[in-house]
């Protein structure tokens, strides 16, 4: 297939910006993607929507879009329309060779980036003379950024492609993440005994106090190469005054060793039920397995494919892991092959999130090239 035109990039550029404007945290996506909807209609490609939405807490679905090949082969292409909630309107401005939000907040870079992409794409695609060398699908999920909600949702068995990719993570081009992290979700309720903080404080048993205890014994950052845990939020009380009885806090464990990250989650509970137990409150714990990790072998089909392609692109391949996620880990928990690939998006969840152009432009020359070499042969050594 040929290179971008500038007449192409032009148009990515175009489309980045409109997809920026259209404000999209996670749950309320409908306005985006009935953007992409439209888009897709209107050069002739249908979308298919899901019933992803209800189930976790948005106004929009999954969206599942397909190009068909010269053969009976095909290749996922994935993005997903949310963002993180913006702290500013978004205004998208071109400054110094990149975009960026005009006020301070986030872009929306992270994910906008590969949408546009993919919908570029899709234009290439459907003006060609002839279908592409291998089938195209491409998906568009939803509440990616609140778990990976839309892609847990995902019934992967409607999926025609072999195997697939993400592009969703905030580092140069080139890089291939080969592993990300099991990840456990930690609540705790202390119930204490309310009385008055100067009159009778000693009639009280402080939730908060047992809390900052449990915290202070837990192992917390990055406790190995592979493991971190983190104490995200701590609330309780009523007034100043009074001793406070019930404290919420809100822990995570991330491993790229699932057992590791189940052993750190079991000692986090005991240090929280120790710290209960000495002051006399009463706990409430609930863990969630909020998604599985992975490792994908370097050899492996898709990552030999994502290598040629950069390759084909002027990019270095190297594989990397990530102490984050991406919808990724829900495809490949549910037994789909799928690699995440780096976009160039730079200070993701940021208020000086950027993209540069050769960036976005360098990302649609990548998954023009993915498509090409997802038609050929898996190369030599893979297994």
């Amino acid at each position: 297939m040929r290179r971008a035109t500038d007449a192409d990039r032009e148009r990515l550029h175009e489309t980045f910006v409109s997809l920026c404007r259209i404000e999209s945290p996670s749950g309320r996506e409908r306005a985006c993607a009935d953007w992409v909807i439209a888009l897709l209609d209107s050069i002739g490609i249908g979308v298919e929507e899901d019933d992803a939405g209800p189930r976790v807490g948005s106004d929009a679905g999954n969206l599942l879009a397909r190009i068909p090949g010269r053969g009976s082969d095909s290749v996922l292409l994935c993005a997903h329309l949310d963002t993180v909630p913006p702290t500013a309107p978004i205004d998208p401005v071109l400054a110094d060779g990149a975009f960026q939000n005009a006020n301070e907040g986030i872009l929306g870079a992270d994910n906008k980036t590969a949408v546009a992409v993919l919908l570029e794409l899709a234009r290439r695609l459907r003006a060609a003379h002839e279908p592409p060398p291998t089938g195209v699908e491409l998906l568009f999920t939803v509440c990616e950024e609140t778990s990976l909600g839309g892609s847990s949702e995902f019934d992967v068995t409607k999926l025609q492609s072999g195997f697939g990719y993400v592009f969703d993570h905030a580092t140069p081009i080139g890089e291939i993440v080969l592993a990300s992290p099991t990840h456990h979700r930690v609540v705790a309720e202390f119930h204490g005994r309310a009385a008055h903080a100067g009159v009778r404080p000693e009639c009280g048993r402080s939730a908060i106090a047992a809390a900052a205890k449990g915290i202070v014994a837990m192992r917390l950052g990055r406790l190995d190469p592979e493991t971190t845990a983190n104490v995200g939020t701590i609330a309780g009380g009523t007034a100043i005054n009074v001793v406070p009885e019930r404290c919420r806090i809100v822990a995570e464990v991330r491993s790229l060793d699932e057992l590791r990250a189940q052993a750190v989650a079991t000692e986090t509970i005991d240090h929280l039920q120790d710290a209960a137990n000495e002051a006399e409150c009463d706990l409430d714990v609930t863990v969630e397995l909020m998604f599985k990790g992975y490792r994908t072998r370097a050899r492996s089909r898709e990552v030999v494919v994502a290598e040629r392609a950069l390759r084909a692109c002027g990019y270095v391949p190297s594989h990397i892991v990530t102490g984050g996620a991406s919808d990724a880990n829900s495809f490949r928990a549910a037994g789909f092959p799928c690699t995440n690939l780096a976009d160039g998006t730079e200070h993701n969840h940021e208020p000086d999130e950027r993209i540069s152009v050769d960036a976005l432009d360098g990302m649609l020359e990548v998954a023009i090239a993915l498509v090409d070499e997802a038609a050929g042969g898996p190369g030599d050594g893979v297994t």
